[in-house]
């Protein structure tokens, strides 16, 4: 299985990539893992909309960009974080892997947006939205609840022990 994370913007806090490191290497037990990373773009305090909408464009246009660099690397599945994505709890979101390994899915490409989200041409490439939570999360911390429960997941489907 291979695991690639196409993020937006990089890491400021050192604790941060810490997290990150540590659940990568955790990670790699299972599955091969990469994070891309595409620059964000700098967004005013008090943008307008159409500002906004702006900023998201471009920081996709380098996520379709990512995505499109893995296409070639056998059957892929993109799966964007997105507060009105599915939710699922940790047993169910293993299931659920298991299930796209079964039917042939051997890549999973996570998207995290940057600090605005992720815009509507983003996720329509998408072949599915996933949401930790209805509360907004900073995404730099998203990498880490996200590599954290993707290492849950394989631990749990493989019946090893893990927190509950």
């Amino acid at each position: 299985m291979k695991i690639t994370l196409a993020v937006v913007g990089k890491i400021k806090e050192k604790y941060l990539t810490l997290a990150i490191d540590e659940y990568v290497k955790r990670l790699s037990r299972y599955a091969s893992v990469s994070i891309c990373q595409v620059p964000d773009e700098p967004a005013p305090e008090r943008a307008s909309a159409a500002q906004e909408m702006q900023i998201k464009q471009r920081e996709g246009e380098r996520l379709l960009r990512e995505i499109s660099k893995c296409e070639g690397t056998g059957d892929v599945r993109v799966i964007a974080l997105a507060i009105d994505g599915k939710m699922y709890d940790s047993v169910s979101f293993s299931k659920h892997l298991d299930d796209l390994q079964v039917n042939g899915y051997s890549h999973f490409i996570f998207l995290i947006g940057g600090s605005l989200g992720i815009c509507d041409e983003v996720l329509r490439r998408a072949d599915e939205m996933i949401s930790f939570s209805k509360m907004t999360f900073p995404h730099q911390l998203m990498r880490v609840i996200l590599l954290e429960q993707i290492y849950r997941s394989q631990r749990i489907s493989r019946g090893e022990p893990y927190h509950k």
